[in-house]
């Protein structure tokens, strides 16, 4: 009995001398590393943390619409969006490949349009704007989408379209030629004065998008796949918590956007009537800001990773994070900077150090984060003290 005894605390011992190593190992890595680079973290970055219990709060913003069902367009003419919104500003987020294989492959334009239903004359103004090359790279077209979005500036150009009028919402779409299994990615912000009705539709490249989307009639049913489609009345949530991260104590990680804790935005499809559910929260903006307290000089930093390597569609993560600085401007992480996407476990891209203001006890960390379009979720994000 005293030899189980004596061999349950040395290995008691072992475990907590090995930790240790660990965590000492893991800071002087994150210390030493770079903003937004892959960061190797074997036997950390996988751990099932402590999760920091959140609120969520809608924040006012945009009319939300999503077109990525179907995501694959297979038809050559067909609408694969179509919804009404009103006066006020609006989010479109175009999430469409050219599947066509029948009755042979050939390119395409997808594009979108927005039409006039008001008495008066429309006036679109952008007010983010971020469009890319057609690619089969997926994840290069997400990461950067989200980074084009937040590095985008308010237009003062003004489009005008007169009662019953439709005119392409991008015209860099109508540029776009679309070869089969290439994707067309677009997020869009805008105000308008008038009410509209908005659509993203599949033609051929010779075809204007307007002249296109008053001749189709054929617009293919949701099936209630993918991120799906619809308009969304959520595109902006302010997450908070009342917990303060505390330097003194152990890791602890962030998750949203996961369908459980974060659940999925509802909202309504326009052909079908029905109701309709944003899979992913894709194009959903996450305003984060966290309370933390330094002890004896610590710092803070802000870990992710791709926790989903183990599905075989998800090989790999990439995203863009927004990082709101008090009194500096604003800095874009790509995740990672270092290479185009991170696999998994051992793998943890340094998203952050947020080092202690001596002139504070508490310290409030703020970012923006959007779930990453191409990827698999969710994407933790995780706090790790680190001494300086």
């Amino acid at each position: 009995m005293v030899k189980k005894i004596i061999f349950i605390l040395l290995l008691a011992t072992a475990q907590n001398s090995f930790s240790q190593k660990v965590e000492y190992a893991v800071s002087e890595k994150l210390k030493h590393g770079k903003q937004g680079e892959i960061i190797q973290l074997p036997g950390f970055i996988d751990q099932n943390f402590t999760k920091i219990s959140f609120k969520k709060v809608v924040l006012p913003g945009p009319q939300f619409i999503i077109s990525d069902d179907p995501e694959y367009i297979r038809l050559p003419e067909a609408i694969a969006t179509k919804e009404t919104v009103q006066p006020g500003s609006v989010r479109l987020y175009v999430y469409n490949v050219n599947a066509v294989k029948e009755p042979e492959k050939m390119p395409r334009k997808i594009t979108a349009v927005i039409k006039n239903l008001g008495t008066s004359t429309l006036h679109l103004r952008m007010l983010r704007y971020s469009s890319q090359k057609p690619s089969g790279n997926y994840f290069l077209i997400g990461k950067q989408g989200l980074y084009d979005y937040f590095s985008s500036k308010e237009s003062q150009k003004i489009v005008k379209v007169k009662p019953g009028k439709t005119v392409a919402i991008d015209e860099q779409l109508e540029k776009n030629v679309v070869q089969f299994d290439e994707l067309t990615h677009g997020l869009y912000e805008f105000v308008i004065d008038q009410p509209a009705e908005i659509a993203v539709l599949q033609t051929s490249p010779q075809q204007a998008g307007s002249i296109a989307y008053e001749n189709i009639t054929n617009i293919i049913p949701t099936s209630h796949k993918n991120a799906g489609r619809g308009l969304f009345g959520v595109s902006n949530y302010q997450i908070t918590s009342d917990k303060i991260l505390n330097t003194d104590e152990p890791v602890s990680q962030l998750i949203i956007a996961d369908g459980i804790d974060d659940t999925w935005v509802l909202g309504k499809e326009g052909v079908s009537g029905k109701e309709a559910k944003l899979a992913g929260n894709y194009g959903v903006m996450y305003n984060v800001e966290l309370n933390w307290k330094s002890t004896n000089g610590k710092g803070l930093v802000l870990v992710t990773w791709n926790s989903r390597a183990d599905n075989k569609w998800c090989s790999g993560m990439a995203n863009s994070i927004l990082l709101k600085n008090d009194g500096r401007a604003d800095e874009i992480v790509s995740v990672p900077s270092n290479q185009l996407t991170t696999k998994g476990a051992p793998e943890g891209v340094l998203v952050q150090i947020f080092k202690p203001d001596p002139n504070k006890e508490i310290q409030t960390l703020k970012f923006v984060y959007s779930p990453p379009g191409a990827s698999c979720l969710p994407t933790p994000l995780i706090f790790v003290p680190i001494d300086l």
